[in-house]
């Protein structure tokens, strides 16, 4: 057989594709945006239902009844020690409040809260920042 040259077919030209580049950068962006949502959403579903020590000491310290002033006064003297040291004003009125709460506390019986300790609750109540 003869070797017939064509002229007509053309060799064969090397033609640059980099579409699957791109395909595996666009899914690699897309992997990382994803593992970043999720990693953003757990952090948010942590944080969300961390136990605030503060906020339940507040709410504890609130819902205290002081028509039991014994109990009352221990309560207040421990929970108020959590906002203790939020300020040196509210340092000071904590002080003075366990001062003017010791009488209640270590006595067998005890007499009901007088205004003046009421009030230096009451305000230290209104000066805590949750």
């Amino acid at each position: 057989m003869q070797d017939i040259e064509l002229h007509d077919i053309k060799t064969i030209v090397e033609i640059d594709e980099y579409s699957l580049y791109y395909l595996l950068g666009s899914v690699f962006i897309a992997v990382l945006v994803v593992l970043a949502l999720l990693y953003l959403l757990i952090r948010y579903i942590k944080n969300r239902n961390v136990y605030n020590v503060r906020r339940e000491h507040y709410k504890l310290m609130t819902l205290q009844n002081l028509s039991k002033t014994k109990e009352a006064a221990y309560a207040i003297t421990f929970y108020g020690l959590t906002f203790r040291d939020d300020s040196p004003r509210n340092f000071e009125m904590y002080e003075n409040l366990t001062k003017r709460l010791e009488p209640y506390k270590y006595k067998k019986e005890v007499d009901a809260f007088d205004d003046e300790v009421k009030s230096y609750i009451e305000l230290y109540r209104g000066m805590i920042d949750v």
